[in-house]
């Protein structure tokens, strides 16, 4: 295969960097060794649209974050994906914290984020009344906003895909070529890829590609995040990002709503080794009650539906970084990409694109760019009258698989149908939410590995929870 651009990494920052690649004209590859779009981290966040008012003035990560934030009113309507500008609010407890408000905006100003403003104790009660009542005032910044993260992904693949971009999935770099100082190509465990260009978006494993290529001078140790989702019929909500005030040594842990209405409360921080432990534990659990209590007391863990862990790409040295190397042309290494990524992909994706513009490569634009993706019809937001015309439309709308979030038949075979696939237990449920109810796929996952062993010609014993071999069926009893 021969290509222009080679991206590495099929995460909110790849397909970001591969969407805004795709209004050139110029042939690009994404491959990735996951089974689908969504990488790593990207698919285990706090669904977080930050505005990087609490980044580290003059750093690349807040010239990024602080430019991608308005970007997502354009890109969530062109995209079609759910997005809410709910605010976040800083409240203060204690006189230490009290004391570290006016640093703390005075660092928002520092990144020009200039609409934080100031909130007495009594009108913070106000706007959210389950928080402690013993806030003494705080923060409010109102621009921080809920995104669903595994839709973006996909949005920004499956408009890349329309745009001519070509997603290699379940495929591993094995190794980058070179040849007088420039690239030449990249191998994968299925075939050589002629290339000019490659973009090393591989998030927790950026520094094992980087070492393909001589350039990993420092090394990427994933921090562990675990977090509890609660039901949405929790009688203790909060209506903003709830967060704490950060110390030195954490950002420490939130409550706010998700756009779908579940409560998310977490996360920890933990330094860990392996880059594959994406395991909870009571530990961590536990550390999070007794923080998020502190903010917001009544807050009712006992509703969780499920926890999970995600895993952020901690460079050390730390620091976010686009590299570009005299010694390497066509080369661009991205590292430090962590807990405000998802937001920065949307900067990362035009930065990233004027590097390599900047360092030579071709950027004649295209006059037929499509500019707009529109996502599966949701049966669940639909009215009488838009459910009667989807059942018209296509019967299977009118056969509900998923009993928790009301998905049904009609939008598990689109989603099985779309340019970018979901051929997976967890593909169904990231682009869906088949499965993400009160009893977690306890009910609705027979019929959806029913309906993709159907879709894609396989037994049901093929079925893939996700990964290659995570088989939930092993035989017929009948």
């Amino acid at each position: 295969m021969k290509t222009d651009v080679v991206v590495i990494g099929a995460g909110a920052v790849g397909c970001a960097v591969a969407r805004e690649l795709s209004k050139l004209k110029l042939s690009v590859v994404v491959v990735d060794k996951n089974e689908d779009v969504g990488g790593d981290a990207s698919k285990s966040n706090s669904a977080i649209i930050h505005t990087g008012y609490d980044a580290s003035p003059g750093t690349l990560e807040s010239r990024l974050v602080v430019a991608a934030n308005p970007m997502y009113d354009r890109i969530s309507r062109d995209l079609d994906v759910p997005f809410s500008r709910i605010g976040a609010i800083l409240p203060a407890f204690t006189d230490e914290q009290f004391e570290k408000l006016p640093f703390l905006k005075e660092k928002a100003f520092d990144n020009r984020v200039y609409d934080v403003e100031y909130l007495t104790g009594e009108q913070l009660l106000a706007i959210e009344p389950n928080l402690n009542p013993e806030v003494k005032g705080g923060l409010y910044i109102p621009r921080e906003s809920i995104i669903d993260p595994f839709l973006l992904v996909v949005a920004y693949a499956e408009n890349a895909q329309q745009n001519g971009v070509n997603f290699l999935l379940s495929t591993k770099v094995v190794d980058i070529t070179t040849a007088g100082g420039k690239i030449t190509g990249v191998k994968t465990d299925a075939g050589d890829i002629e290339c000019d260009y490659v973009v090393n978006a591989a998030g927790l494993y950026c520094d094992e590609i980087a070492s393909y290529v001589g350039k990993n001078d420092y090394y990427v140790n994933p921090r562990k995040g675990q977090f509890y989702i609660l039901d949405k019929n929790t009688s203790v909500k909060v209506n903003h990002i709830v967060l704490p005030i950060p110390t030195k040594l954490t950002k420490g842990k939130l409550m706010c709503p998700t756009v779908h209405g579940n409560m998310l409360v977490g996360p920890t921080a933990e330094d860990l080794d392996d880059k594959t432990d994406k395991s909870t534990t009571a530990e961590g659990l536990d550390s999070i009650a007794a923080d998020v209590r502190k903010l917001i007391p009544g807050v009712r863990l006992n509703d969780t539906i499920t926890q999970y862990c995600g895993l952020r790409p901690n460079r050390n040295p730390e620091g976010l970084h686009v590299d570009v190397y005299d010694d390497l042309y066509g080369y661009v290494n991205l590292s430090g990409v962590r807990s405000t990524g998802l937001t920065a992909s949307a900067a990362l994706g035009v930065y990233v694109t004027q590097t390599l513009i900047r360092m030579g490569m071709p950027a004649e634009y295209k006059t037929d760019f499509i500019a707009t993706r529109k996502g599966i019809p949701s049966f669940h937001k639909a009215n009488d009258e838009q459910k009667e015309e989807l059942i018209r439309q296509n019967p299977l709308y009118g056969r509900v698989i998923c009993r928790c979030e009301t998905i049904t038949e009609g939008e598990i075979v689109e989603a099985i149908r779309r340019p970018i696939p979901a051929r997976s237990i967890d593909a169904i449920k990231r682009r869906l939410r088949a499965g993400m109810g009160r009893c977690h796929g306890g009910f609705c996952r027979p019929k959806v590995i029913e309906i993709l062993a159907r879709e894609l010609g396989v037994p049901a014993e093929e079925v893939l929870k996700n990964q290659k071999g995570s088989y939930l069926v092993t035989g017929r009893v009948k």
